[in-house]
Protein backbone atom coordinates (compact mmCIF):
# COMPACT_ATOMS: atom_id res chain seq x y z
CA UNK A 1 0.00 0.00 0.00
CA UNK A 2 3.19 2.02 0.20
CA UNK A 3 3.49 2.44 -3.24
CA UNK A 4 0.35 4.47 -3.93
CA UNK A 5 2.05 7.24 -1.49
CA UNK A 6 5.56 6.82 -2.96
CA UNK A 7 7.25 9.67 -3.49
CA UNK A 8 4.19 11.88 -1.43
CA UNK A 9 3.49 13.15 1.82
CA UNK A 10 1.25 12.70 4.48
CA UNK A 11 0.79 14.58 7.94
CA UNK A 12 0.01 13.20 10.73
CA UNK A 13 -3.16 14.60 12.36
CA UNK A 14 -2.54 17.72 14.34
CA UNK A 15 1.02 17.07 14.65
CA UNK A 16 3.66 19.07 12.46
CA UNK A 17 5.19 15.67 11.73
CA UNK A 18 4.88 14.88 7.81
CA UNK A 19 5.51 10.81 6.64
CA UNK A 20 7.62 11.03 3.95
CA UNK A 21 10.07 8.61 4.03
CA UNK A 22 9.86 4.86 2.52
CA UNK A 23 10.90 3.04 5.86
CA UNK A 24 7.98 5.69 7.70
CA UNK A 25 5.20 4.66 4.96
CA UNK A 26 5.58 1.15 5.16
CA UNK A 27 5.55 1.03 8.72
CA UNK A 28 2.65 3.15 8.82
CA UNK A 29 0.78 1.32 5.78
CA UNK A 30 1.52 -2.24 5.59
CA UNK A 31 -0.70 -5.27 6.45
CA UNK A 32 -3.68 -2.62 6.99
CA UNK A 33 -6.42 -1.84 5.03
CA UNK A 34 -6.43 1.56 4.07
CA UNK A 35 -9.13 3.58 4.14
CA UNK A 36 -9.41 6.99 1.88
CA UNK A 37 -12.03 9.17 3.17
CA UNK A 38 -13.05 11.92 0.77
CA UNK A 39 -14.78 14.51 2.66
CA UNK A 40 -14.99 18.40 3.58
CA UNK A 41 -15.86 19.67 7.08
CA UNK A 42 -18.19 22.15 5.00
CA UNK A 43 -20.49 19.93 3.41
CA UNK A 44 -24.03 19.06 5.15
CA UNK A 45 -24.03 15.62 4.28
CA UNK A 46 -20.02 14.93 5.22
CA UNK A 47 -20.86 17.17 8.73
CA UNK A 48 -24.01 14.05 9.45
CA UNK A 49 -21.31 11.17 8.41
CA UNK A 50 -18.25 12.61 9.96
CA UNK A 51 -19.17 11.62 13.68
CA UNK A 52 -20.06 7.96 12.78
CA UNK A 53 -16.51 7.43 10.60
CA UNK A 54 -14.94 9.07 14.09
CA UNK A 55 -16.97 6.25 16.25
CA UNK A 56 -15.99 3.88 13.75
CA UNK A 57 -12.20 4.42 13.79
CA UNK A 58 -12.64 4.97 17.61
CA UNK A 59 -14.15 1.58 17.85
CA UNK A 60 -11.46 -0.06 16.06
CA UNK A 61 -8.60 1.70 16.95
CA UNK A 62 -8.86 2.71 20.38
CA UNK A 63 -7.90 1.15 23.56
CA UNK A 64 -10.88 2.28 25.62
CA UNK A 65 -12.63 -0.18 22.91
CA UNK A 66 -10.81 -2.48 22.10
CA UNK A 67 -7.30 -4.43 23.70
CA UNK A 68 -5.62 -4.31 20.61
CA UNK A 69 -6.05 -1.81 17.45
CA UNK A 70 -7.45 -3.59 14.40
CA UNK A 71 -5.27 -3.45 11.55
CA UNK A 72 -6.68 -0.17 9.80
CA UNK A 73 -5.40 3.14 8.76
CA UNK A 74 -7.18 5.81 7.36
CA UNK A 75 -6.01 9.02 5.36
CA UNK A 76 -7.82 12.20 4.77
CA UNK A 77 -8.63 13.59 1.21
CA UNK A 78 -9.59 16.94 1.74
CA UNK A 79 -12.08 18.97 -0.73
CA UNK A 80 -11.72 21.85 2.35
CA UNK A 81 -11.66 24.86 0.80
CA UNK A 82 -8.87 25.99 3.03
CA UNK A 83 -6.40 24.95 5.59
CA UNK A 84 -7.84 26.32 8.07
CA UNK A 85 -11.00 24.17 7.52
CA UNK A 86 -9.17 20.99 7.23
CA UNK A 87 -6.95 21.51 9.97
CA UNK A 88 -10.30 22.49 12.28
CA UNK A 89 -11.84 19.58 10.92
CA UNK A 90 -8.82 17.29 11.61
CA UNK A 91 -8.88 18.63 15.40
CA UNK A 92 -11.86 17.22 15.89
CA UNK A 93 -11.13 13.73 14.41
CA UNK A 94 -8.91 10.88 16.04
CA UNK A 95 -5.45 11.65 16.22
CA UNK A 96 -4.54 8.42 14.56
CA UNK A 97 -5.46 9.21 11.06
CA UNK A 98 -3.71 10.71 8.59
CA UNK A 99 -3.99 13.36 5.85
CA UNK A 100 -2.73 14.79 2.47
CA UNK A 101 -1.53 18.60 3.08
CA UNK A 102 -3.96 21.03 1.96
CA UNK A 103 -3.86 21.31 -1.47
CA UNK A 104 -1.83 18.55 -2.83
CA UNK A 105 -2.98 18.05 -6.35
CA UNK A 106 -2.60 14.03 -5.42
CA UNK A 107 -6.01 14.31 -3.59
CA UNK A 108 -7.57 14.84 -7.15
CA UNK A 109 -5.86 11.89 -8.79
CA UNK A 110 -7.00 9.92 -5.84
CA UNK A 111 -10.38 10.87 -7.18
CA UNK A 112 -9.62 10.04 -10.35
CA UNK A 113 -8.16 7.29 -9.96
CA UNK A 114 -11.01 5.55 -7.53
CA UNK A 115 -13.50 7.11 -9.42
CA UNK A 116 -15.19 9.70 -6.66
CA UNK A 117 -17.62 12.08 -7.79
CA UNK A 118 -19.09 13.07 -4.79
CA UNK A 119 -18.49 13.21 -0.77
CA UNK A 120 -18.60 11.45 1.67
CA UNK A 121 -16.68 8.94 0.33
CA UNK A 122 -14.83 6.17 1.73
CA UNK A 123 -12.81 3.82 -0.37
CA UNK A 124 -11.33 0.53 0.97
CA UNK A 125 -8.29 -0.98 -0.02
CA UNK A 126 -6.10 -3.88 0.58
CA UNK A 127 -2.88 -3.58 1.40
CA UNK A 128 -1.44 -4.47 -2.16
CA UNK A 129 -3.51 -1.33 -3.43
CA UNK A 130 -6.47 -3.70 -4.63
CA UNK A 131 -10.04 -1.79 -3.61
CA UNK A 132 -12.02 -4.12 -1.46
CA UNK A 133 -15.39 -1.30 -1.53
CA UNK A 134 -15.35 1.19 -3.78
CA UNK A 135 -17.84 3.65 -1.29
CA UNK A 136 -18.54 2.20 2.18
CA UNK A 137 -20.49 5.00 3.45
CA UNK A 138 -23.18 3.19 3.37
CA UNK A 139 -21.83 -0.01 4.53
CA UNK A 140 -20.60 1.96 7.34
CA UNK A 141 -23.75 3.55 8.36
CA UNK A 142 -25.71 0.28 8.34
CA UNK A 143 -23.31 -2.04 9.92
CA UNK A 144 -20.75 0.23 11.96
CA UNK A 145 -18.06 -1.90 12.93
CA UNK A 146 -18.99 -5.20 11.89
CA UNK A 147 -18.11 -4.41 8.51
CA UNK A 148 -14.28 -4.32 9.12
CA UNK A 149 -14.23 -8.16 9.72
CA UNK A 150 -15.66 -8.82 6.37
CA UNK A 151 -12.83 -6.29 4.81
CA UNK A 152 -10.25 -7.66 6.92
CA UNK A 153 -11.31 -11.01 5.11
CA UNK A 154 -10.94 -9.88 1.97
CA UNK A 155 -7.86 -8.46 2.55
CA UNK A 156 -5.81 -11.63 3.63
CA UNK A 157 -3.82 -9.80 6.75
CA UNK A 158 -1.33 -11.16 8.76
CA UNK A 159 -2.37 -11.57 11.96
CA UNK A 160 0.03 -9.83 14.42
CA UNK A 161 -0.45 -12.47 16.61
CA UNK A 162 2.43 -13.98 15.12
CA UNK A 163 5.07 -11.46 16.03
CA UNK A 164 6.87 -12.27 18.86
CA UNK A 165 5.45 -10.10 21.71
CA UNK A 166 8.82 -8.45 22.82
CA UNK A 167 8.90 -7.68 18.80
CA UNK A 168 5.29 -5.99 18.77
CA UNK A 169 5.86 -4.30 21.90
CA UNK A 170 9.06 -2.57 20.85
CA UNK A 171 7.36 -1.64 17.37
CA UNK A 172 3.72 -0.51 18.75
CA UNK A 173 5.62 1.90 20.95
CA UNK A 174 7.26 3.77 18.17
CA UNK A 175 5.17 6.16 16.96
CA UNK A 176 5.09 6.28 12.36
CA UNK A 177 7.06 9.96 13.10
CA UNK A 178 9.58 8.64 16.10
CA UNK A 179 12.49 8.79 13.70
CA UNK A 180 11.83 12.40 12.54
CA UNK A 181 11.10 13.11 16.16
CA UNK A 182 14.49 11.60 16.74
CA UNK A 183 16.14 13.55 14.13
CA UNK A 184 14.58 17.03 14.81
CA UNK A 185 15.68 16.06 18.92
CA UNK A 186 19.90 15.28 17.67
CA UNK A 187 19.70 18.15 15.40
CA UNK A 188 18.35 20.29 18.72
CA UNK A 189 21.14 19.05 21.12
CA UNK A 190 23.85 19.68 17.97
CA UNK A 191 22.36 23.46 18.34
CA UNK A 192 22.23 23.84 21.67
CA UNK A 193 26.12 22.22 22.23
CA UNK A 194 26.87 25.04 19.32
CA UNK A 195 25.37 27.96 21.07
CA UNK A 196 27.19 26.62 24.38
CA UNK A 197 30.66 26.91 22.62
CA UNK A 198 30.23 30.36 21.25
CA UNK A 199 28.56 31.47 24.69
CA UNK A 200 31.81 30.14 26.67
CA UNK A 201 34.17 31.58 23.73
CA UNK A 202 32.78 34.80 24.73
CA UNK A 203 33.27 34.76 28.06
CA UNK A 204 36.80 34.00 27.88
Amino acid sequence: MAALFTGKLLVANREQDEVETERELCGALENKVLLLYFGSGQCPRCRRFAPLLKDFFLRLTDEFYVERASQLVLVYVSRDETEEQQSAFLRSMPRRWLALPFGDAFGRELELRFAVSEVPAVVVLKPNGEVIVGNAVEEIRSMGPACFRNWQEAAELVDRNFLLAEDFDKRSRKSITDPIRRLRYQLDRKTEAKNKGRKEEGED
